[in-house]
């Protein structure tokens, strides 16, 4: 009987049975050479996106900070009193009028008002949405706002911004340059001309808006605001109270082809 080779007698052919020709190899080899193999190498291109890289993520973690910069944090006290201020004095408004409004629903709900009561709240009732629908002209306290924009910069996105902040503001009636700005005006840009629905906006630009003076002008000057935004761009804006300004312009509503009032 012939003695049967144990591994240390293998011969070549037992020992080279993967077919590489490179012998046995243990676990430990096999991981290291995978490694090696898989490594990327440091060629011009992957040194180049690597320094790109890290300027972009430099440059957004920058931008990050200087936009939370411009918080609250950063308000002298002095403006951050006047932005309390501006919010205390437009929660009264507010509570007083929902306290009215829910005093007259009450004595209509009992019966305790006449009719002469029930068509005089009917009629400021009207007259409010007409108000805010621009059917109808306003007056009242409120603010003018001038920008002189010589280098024709401030373009729709700008007056769409302001737009916005005066009604945050608690605006009830706003003229852009003598068009009526209700829900549904467009705002846009055409050949560095303003357009408020569709109508041209002569330079300077004359804003009007109805409210709490006091508030309009503080929400206009509040640092990162309208003011500043419009200074940036090389112009100028001018903020006045008015005791009673004058809103004539007025809306004309699209007639509605598919809405009708629910019940």
């Amino acid at each position: 009987m012939t003695e049967q080779a144990g591994p240390e007698q293998a011969g070549p052919e037992q020992a080279d049975a993967t077919g590489t020709g490179m012998g046995p190899v243990d676990g430990r080899s096999a991981w290291r050479r995978l490694f090696r193999m898989g490594r990327p190498r440091p060629t011009k291109a992957n040194v180049l996106s690597a320094i790109l890289a890290i300027l972009l993520g430099t440059a957004i973690a920058t931008q990050v900070q200087l936009t939370n910069s411009r918080g609250l944090e950063d308000l002298s006290q002095s403006d951050l009193v006047r932005v309390l201020d501006d919010l205390s004095l437009r929660s009264s408004r507010l509570d007083q009028q929902v306290r009215e409004l829910e005093a007259t629903r009450d004595r209509l709900k009992n019966g305790t008002g006449d009719t002469a009561e029930a068509m005089q709240q009917a009629e400021k009732r009207v007259d409010t949405l007409g108000i805010l629908a621009g059917a109808l002209p306003a007056h009242g306290p409120g603010i003018r706002l001038m920008i002189s924009d010589p280098d024709r910069a401030v373009t729709g996105p700008v007056v769409l911004d302001l737009i916005q902040e005066l009604r945050d503001a608690g605006a009830e009636a706003i003229d852009v340059g003598g068009v009526r700005v209700v829900a549904s005006t467009f705002i846009g840009t055409q050949d560095g001309a303003i357009l408020v629905d569709g109508h041209r906006v002569q330079r300077p630009i004359e804003v009007k808006a109805i409210g709490d003076s006091k508030t309009l002008a503080s929400a206009m000057a509040i640092p990162g605001g309208v003011i500043e935004s419009v200074r940036q761009k090389g112009g100028a804006a001018a903020v006045t109270e008015v005791d009673d300004l004058r809103v004539t312009s007025i809306h004309q509503a699209t007639p509605l082809t598919h809405a009708t009032p629910g019940e």
